[in-house]
């Protein structure tokens, strides 16, 4: 199927190279080396015990966590390789 300009499986590619970017995001942040810290890295606030129970490594209260998963997802939404993928969400 012709689509203008692009090569046949063009927006395919594009497509899928933001998928392995997002990928690949998601993991550099899994290994981080992580500080076993009972106060929050930002506001300083104890984390509660449960919370560091459940995920251990953990930085950040939940209230600026909820704020770091916002700064990050509207960092993430940007379209940098002007694909069409976005309209086909």
């Amino acid at each position: 199927m012709a689509n203008g300009f692009t090569k046949d499986g063009g927006i395919q590619d594009q497509i899928d190279a933001t998928v392995i970017d997002a990928i690949n995001r998601a993991r550099s942040h899994l290994h981080q080396n992580h500080n076993d810290t009972e106060y929050c890295l930002e506001c300083g606030e104890l984390i509660p015990h449960a919370r560091r129970a459940i995920r251990p490594g953990v930085e950040l209260c939940v209230e600026c966590q909820e704020l770091e998963d916002a700064r990050l997802k509207s960092a993430s939404g940007f379209n940098r390789r002007a694909s069409k993928d976005s309209q086909l969400r």
